[in-house]
């Protein structure tokens, strides 16, 4: 018998690989990140082209490092600015940081705060495969109880500061209005963290850390923690795989209903009043509605006053889950003109006013010009009309907030974590989480120290040899919560000041009505084929920054993009290149040299209509993706040589079907948004919304037969055109129309946005 041949390695071979779930192709790994388990740096967190990871854990650092340098060479993947090499998988956080160019894009307002944040938590080690390091996200909204948000408000916000508090000035918009900032009250308090918001509290924990008696144990403000596996469990009970989680955990019981998460507003009153309670959030309350649903129906009890515990209670402000996370992450790009700088400069004068500060608007203009803000005529010009709307508002009766309208009626606002509240202060909560305020002296004055167990380096299991006292220990950190990975040392830079956004040429997605010329280039092709694909990739970074386009004949031109067109001031602008057009049509196209390098031969389907869904190209220029064949293939043809360079047969497994109503037939056009809402168009003028797990949204149906749609980057946004040459702008979540172009001489066919959006 073979087995009777085994020897006792292989039998501890085998006795490991009984916990085996999957196996992974090298080919498929795109990151190896270093990890900390259970505050110990043995473990590794790898990343799949699918968009999984799996975490292992080792038993010590140098089996960690043998076993990246077995894996492919791929460092922390390419997105961070990084060099694909072991040495950075097996970088320090602290040094991952260091390296990146994350920092500075976030500053120059290229990412999101949302994703600053995502960057930030993967560096330190914070990762949805272990719950102890879950990552964590501020609480950014303090009002959960009335009808209606008003998001210009600052008393709205959490102040994710709290090192000084400007008497009703905010303090965004720090180029343009510092005069005032030096004028203004400022009241210096170091309580910086959400256990220390309420003031009652900080004065407890203050006194906690102040009168600490016992010798064995180092002084802490709180017993508990921000992030723990347990609170992460209880903000998503309601979903799988962690209410199989919860109740394994639990002895296969759900939680008392009263302790139950069951209300937005109960949870944020909680973090503020309970002594044990300092709990942040978590991503998911910024793109995962489905965790407010109890959808499979569990019993979850009934709280002593005889509520019962099922979906969770949401502010009134938000009629729906969809609602609550839009505003509760979102900014509306389109009301970002109006909403945003008229109730500022508004809000600032009527403050001086109110706080016995004598600034005029005036005063005000001279600092916002000598700050560079405006230092186009054009840009001057729209401050200063907008001043004078403002100072005769000024003079006159008050006004209430909502009469006052910019030029654009019923645009949106900006919404909580992409707003300028939360962009100007962030940097703050960034110290407290992972930066100088994390420990040390700075941390105790900002009323941040936990349990001395929570942070790194606290503890070194291997040095503890009695199994019992181990177990112990570990049950100790997994119990207190784990500290992020400390990431700086110093002050974090803060976000660049928007108020830059307002003078460089209008986004197509920022209407006012002093919008410059609307069509600022034509550009018409030799073949007389119309144009049905565009696809605009204009990052300068590119070795090509093109937009390329496709024609009905399938000709396509790869026209090269100047990134140096635009206003004095902006990024990249050049005064020796700056008579260039935007576009330059591709030489090959425009001399006929090279007709048949551009051609795409392969004949397609002719039962197939040829549209702009037909083709994708990559992010780089460099290939297009093309369907509709006769072989059910799609095709990749290389923009440098001639004919496909790959042919592939579509198969695969169906995922989910979006089924519309009974009029929502026949789909004829998607488009799909990074969080995965889906917008698809269908015969007849009738639009439908989709979340991510196939529920519809909302819906619209138009008069105009639509032939392209187009999602702004960040999904808020559905840009149609059609038949009537007309561009029609619509806010994505409920299809409500904020802007018409002036209508073209031509019937559109396709879209696209350059990567600034203007």
């Amino acid at each position: 018998m073979p087995l009777l041949a085994i020897s006792n390695a292989t039998i501890k071979v085998l006795a490991y690989t009984e916990g085996l779930h999957g196996k992974w192709m090298f080919s498929e790994i795109r990151a190896v990140f270093s990890r900390r388990y259970l505050l110990q740096n043995t473990a590794l967190e790898v990343f799949m082209a699918n968009r999984t990871s799996v975490m292992f854990n080792f038993p010590d650092q140098a089996t960690v490092k043998k076993v990246v340098y077995s894996l492919p060479r791929v460092g922390v993947g390419t997105s961070y600015g990084l060099p694909q090499a072991r040495r950075i998988s097996l970088a320090t956080p602290r040094q991952l940081y260091k390296s990146s160019n994350m920092t500075q894009r976030w500053q120059r307002r290229e990412i999101s705060n949302f994703e600053y944040l995502m960057f930030l938590n993967t560096i330190a080690g914070r990762t949805y495969n272990d719950l102890n390091q879950y990552p964590v996200f501020p609480w950014v909204l303090t009002n959960y109880e009335s009808e209606e948000l008003d998001l210009t408000l600052p008393g709205n916000f959490r102040d994710l500061s709290k090192d000084h508090i400007v008497i009703y000035t905010p303090l965004w918009y720090s180029d343009c209005v510092n005069r005032l900032e030096r004028r203004s009250v400022l009241a210096e308090n170091s309580r910086n963290p959400i256990g220390a918001l309420n003031p009652k509290r900080a004065v407890f924990y203050a006194e906690r850390y102040e009168t600490w008696e016992d010798d064995q144990t180092p002084p802490y403000h709180y017993n508990t923690h921000y992030s723990t596996s347990t609170s992460t469990l209880a903000w998503l009970v309601r979903i799988e795989p962690f209410t199989t989680f919860f109740l394994n955990a639990n002895d296969g019981k759900f939680d008392h209903p009263d302790r139950t998460f069951s209300s937005v507003a109960r949870s944020w009153r909680n973090s503020q009043r309970d002594t044990s309670d300092v709990k942040e959030l978590i991503p998911e309350f910024y793109y995962l509605p489905e965790m407010f649903v109890n959808s499979n129906g569990y019993n979850l009890g009934i709280r002593e006053d005889e509520i019962v515990v099922n979906d969770v209670d949401l502010p009134p402000w938000a009629k729906k889950p969809e609602d609550f996370v839009r505003i509760n992450r979102m900014m509306d790009i389109g009301g970002m003109w109006w909403s945003q700088l008229g109730p500022i400069l508004f809000n600032i004068f009527i403050s001086d006013v109110d706080s016995g500060i004598e600034c005029t608007l005036s005063e005000f203009a001279d600092d916002t010009k000598l700050s560079g803000a405006a230092d186009t005529p054009e840009g001057w010009d729209i401050i200063q009309k907008e001043m004078k709307k403002l100072e005769k508002w000024a003079h006159g009766p008050k006004v209430q907030q909502d009469q006052v309208q910019g030029p654009a009626p019923g645009l949106g606002q900006p919404l909580a974590l992409e707003s300028e509240f939360v962009s100007c202060q962030l940097h703050q909560w960034i110290d407290l989480i992972f930066g100088y305020k994390q420990r040390g002296p700075e941390a105790v004055r900002a009323l941040n120290v936990f349990h001395y167990l929570t942070y790194e380096g606290s503890v070194n299991l291997d040095s503890i040899t009695d199994p019992v006292l181990r177990e112990a220990m570990e049950a100790q950190i997994q119990n207190f919560g784990q500290t992020p990975s400390q990431l700086l040392i110093e002050p974090h830079p803060p976000r660049s000041s928007a108020m830059h956004l307002c003078f460089l040429p209008q986004s197509p997605l920022m209407f006012k009505d002093q919008m410059q010329q609307d069509v600022i280039m034509v550009l018409k092709f030799p073949s007389n084929s119309p144009v049905t694909h565009v696809a605009a990739n204009t990052l300068p970074h590119l070795t090509i920054p093109a937009v390329v386009t496709v024609t009905c004949s399938r000709l396509f031109a790869v026209n090269r993009w100047h990134n140096t067109v635009g206003l004095r001031g902006a990024p990249g602008y050049s005064l020796d290149q700056a008579h260039h057009l935007p576009i330059e049509m591709d030489p090959l196209i425009a001399n006929n040299s090279g007709v048949n390098k551009r051609q795409i031969t392969d004949l397609v389907d002719q039962s197939i209509q040829i549209n702009a869904h037909c083709f994708v190209v990559t992010a780089d220029n460099r290939y297009i993706l093309i369907c509709g064949f006769w072989d059910k293939s799609f095709r990749v043809y290389s923009t440098e040589t001639e004919g496909p360079c790959l042919v592939h047969t579509i198969t695969g497994d169906l995922l989910r079907a979006l089924e519309g109503t009974e009029n929502c037939l026949y789909p004829r056009l998607i488009s799909v948004s990074s969080e995965g809402h889906c917008i698809i168009y269908y015969e007849r003028g009738r639009f439908s919304n989709f979340s991510i797990n196939g529920k519809l949204l909302a819906q619209m149906e138009i008069n105009d037969s639509t032939r392209a749609i187009l999602l702004s980057s960040d999904g808020q946004n559905l840009v149609t055109g059609g038949d009537n040459g007309v561009v029609e702008v619509w806010q994505a979540c409920d299809f409500k129309q904020l802007y018409i172009y002036p209508g073209c001489d031509a019937g559109i066919r396709a879209m696209d946005l350059s990567h600034d959006q203007r």
